[in-house]
């Protein structure tokens, strides 16, 4: 018997982005078109070809500024506008008489967001990736310490910088030892989508409830008629006992509970994709370890009442390219003082998102009467101030 003895294979380059949904793709690309050499490291998504009756069932409310960083990277220009829909409208709804409309002309802006389906921005930013030429290796790492990553064949990637995107469980993050705070809200994200009997002319419609945060948004009309998807935050119990139906009963279940919470805004409501459920939490971490950088949801999850999840993402993954391509000749990407400069360009919006959503579902999730009665007050109160109000929308497309 002889024994084969092969050395292994071993990549090297500057930064090693390891996920690839979309904070990774982004993340990879960005750094490659910035002049960095980056290896990417994760399985390549397969993306079924788009039917133009049929929608993917996770969307994103994707911000101006979100928009302006996948124009940059060449990739806004790639997905199918007949997929698009601007938001150029909000209304939201209090648990009590409270009401408050925002919309994108209040703040001189065309729109206040576009809702993108997650399989239209893969299926594009796989397509730049390949085309921007980058080295891309298609397994998952066995192995991880500061600066080399091995994969499953045995191939060792050597960087300066290895970049953890592959998301909310991250097993990179776990490999790297880094702590993460994670307190789950006790609720369950629901989404769906669903033909609506009345057009609803690019608004977005938000209800804070009792029994959590419903949100109605804007998709694109198809042969069906109009269509919208819901993203309801609900109670865990109530969602589980939802999800424990059988489809027909879920349908019928979820079609009395929206007529009841909409009060027919949009007329009839019919479901014409799947229920998912998801858990939701709160998630923080330190966003930086030894040659190591956290961005996505690998780095942090928010409550999804704002919808601004991936728009922080996005955020994270513009910082750290703008840094690394920014630093002095003589550091690395991994130097700790880029990192630094990383955390805390970060700091700031991370923290300003997370008061917001995190404050927001404690404000909605006290039932007192005085709170209530004050909630909805102060959502009339701004209402009638325009001043507050671009302050809101210029917050919110950032």
């Amino acid at each position: 018997m002889s024994a084969h003895t092969h050395s292994p294979r071993i990549l090297k380059s500057s930064i090693a982005v390891c996920g690839t949904g979309i904070a990774g793709l982004a993340c990879a690309l960005a750094l490659a078109r910035s002049g960095q050499s980056v290896t990417l490291l994760g399985p390549r998504p397969q993306i079924a070809p788009a039917d133009s009756e049929v929608f993917h069932p996770r969307v994103y409310a994707i911000s101006p500024a979100s928009q302006k960083f996948l124009s940059s990277i060449g990739v806004w220009d790639m997905l199918p506008a007949q997929r698009l829909t601007p938001i150029e409208a909000m209304e939201i709804f209090g648990d009590g008489d409270g009401h408050l409309n925002l919309r994108a002309w209040q703040n001189a802006m065309p729109e206040l967001a576009w809702i993108v389906e997650a399989g239209e921005i893969e299926r594009v930013l796989i397509q730049a990736v390949q085309f921007v030429g980058l080295q891309w290796v298609t397994e998952k790492f066995v192995t991880y310490r500061p600066g080399v990553l091995t994969t499953e064949s045995g191939t060792v990637i050597e960087a300066d910088l290895i970049v953890a995107a592959d998301g909310a469980q991250s097993p990179l993050r776990a490999a790297a030892g880094v702590t993460v705070d994670i307190q789950p809200y006790g609720v369950t994200g629901l989404v769906a989508h669903f033909n609506c009997e009345k057009p609803h002319h690019g608004k977005a419609v938000q209800w804070f409830r009792e029994d959590g945060v419903l949100a109605l948004l804007p998709l694109p009309d198809t042969r069906a008629g109009h269509q919208v998807s819901m993203v309801w935050s609900m109670k865990e119990q109530q969602a589980n006992e939802l999800l424990a139906h059988d489809s027909s009963q879920q349908a019928r279940s979820l079609a009395t509970m929206l007529a009841q919470a909409t009060a027919g805004q949009l007329g009839m409501l019919t479901q014409c994709a799947p229920l998912h459920g998801f858990p939701l939490t709160l998630n923080q971490s330190p966003m930086i370890a030894d040659r190591l950088a956290l961005v996505g949801d690998a780095a942090h999850r928010l409550h999804p009442l704002a919808g601004q999840g991936l728009n922080l993402g996005l955020g994270d993954v513009q910082s750290l390219v703008d840094i690394v391509a920014g630093r002095e000749p003589f550091r690395a990407a991994g130097d700790p003082m880029v990192l630094r400069r990383y955390r805390r360009a970060r700091a700031e919006p991370v923290m300003a998102m997370r008061l917001v959503t995190d404050g927001l579902h404690r404000l909605f999730n006290v039932q007192t009467a005085p709170v209530v009665w004050l909630r909805n007050i102060g959502m009339n109160l701004v209402e009638k101030l325009p001043f507050i109000k671009r302050q809101i929308i210029g917050g919110a497309s950032r």
